[in-house]
């Protein structure tokens, strides 16, 4: 038996902002005879919801230093399928631990279906959970898991210190400002529109929050913000965004790097912090994956469940409708359209 499968591929290599053109939509088969293949571990899986994550375009550069790294950075050629973390609905399975029926999280397509090898990232998702699967993409999946563990783990945070989240109504940073509130501290974020700064400040109650865009100096708005100055900074922009938050840093200031989406488009755009406030403010910067906090995931998982449940925490989803929306969804990620998790809903259960 045979299946139709379409799926998102890159046309060339993308090496500057992502336009349509950079795009095509394929069409192939897919057979679901992997039972002839008695050695085969390989599962087949209809894909339901697919991540869409903005340091995909680095893997789809002709070259970037994040490209040899780990694994799950490796470089998209033209013509590839492109994975993504995922939840689907296993048609045919061989591994012992998944079975046909199941609900997997994992690293699926941008396409209709996956065939997930051995080795690969794929879960059985628990159904009783009572949230729907989409925040299994989200905020309980690896944008959880890196807001999560990179404020806890990465920036040690304590009670009453002054955090900034730059990216704050993005998929990490609406997340990272709540747990920062939860635990008491004073959170600032910055965002691109009026109404961003608006859902910020009324609908997750950061303290305070601005439009960068309409800051022609970005150290002074900083300071405004915080005049006793930045404890821990949570970067998801880089650029000029990191050179402002560390000349206002406090010292044994904490900054965890996470994304610097004003970098992955613009090869002129680098950031230049001032080192001399890095050395005598003794100012910690660390770059993370979300690989590296798999030692906290049931303490997130725990914790975001109870929160969820409770109504301490919020998610905000930013949901497309099918495999044809895919293109258009990533390049709105450079273009700030996104509020919340973007993700492409491919398929009904």
């Amino acid at each position: 038996m045979e299946i139709k499968n379409k799926y998102v591929t890159i046309k060339t290599n993308i090496n500057a902002a992502p336009k349509e053109p950079h795009f095509e939509i394929k069409v192939e088969n897919v057979s679901l005879i992997v039972e002839t293949e008695s050695e085969s571990k390989d599962v087949v899986v209809k894909n339901l919801f697919v991540s869409i994550d903005p340091y995909q375009i680095n893997r789809m550069k002709s070259q970037s230093s994040s490209q040899g790294a780990i694994s799950f950075a490796t470089a998209i050629s033209p013509g590839d399928s492109i994975d993504s973390y995922g939840v689907g609905r296993v048609l045919f399975s061989h591994r012992p631990d998944i079975k046909k029926g199941d609900l997997v999280a994992g690293l699926l397509t941008w396409g209709e279906y996956s065939i997930v090898k051995e080795g690969s990232l794929l879960n059985k998702l628990d159904p009783n959970m009572g949230f729907p699967l989409s925040y299994h993409v989200g905020v309980l999946g690896f944008s959880g898991l890196t807001a999560y563990g990179g404020f806890f783990e990465v920036c040690k945070p304590k009670p009453g210190e002054k955090v900034f989240v730059s990216a704050g109504s993005g998929s990490i940073g609406h997340l990272v400002g709540q747990y920062a509130k939860l635990l008491g501290c004073y959170v600032v974020g910055s965002a691109g529109s009026q109404e961003k700064v608006n859902f910020l400040k009324e609908r997750l109650g950061f303290d305070d929050a601005f439009n960068y865009k309409q800051e022609t100096d970005l150290k002074s708005a900083l300071k405004r913000c915080f005049p006793q100055g930045i404890d821990v900074y949570f970067d998801n922009v880089g650029g000029r965004m990191l050179e402002a938050a560390v000349a206002n840093m406090n010292s044994f200031g904490r900054v965890a790097v996470c994304g610097v989406i004003s970098e992955y488009t613009n090869a002129t755009t680098r950031a230049a912090p001032e080192m001399l406030d890095i050395i005598y403010k003794r100012i910690t910067i660390k770059g993370f994956l979300a690989a590296d906090l798999m030692n906290v995931y049931a303490e997130f998982l725990s914790k975001t469940v109870e929160y969820l449940k409770s109504g301490k925490l919020k998610t905000i989803e930013d949901v497309s409708r099918g495999v044809e929306s895919i293109p258009s969804a990533f390049i709105g990620l450079f273009n700030g359209e996104n509020i919340g998790k973007k993700i492409v809903k491919v398929a009904d259960e």
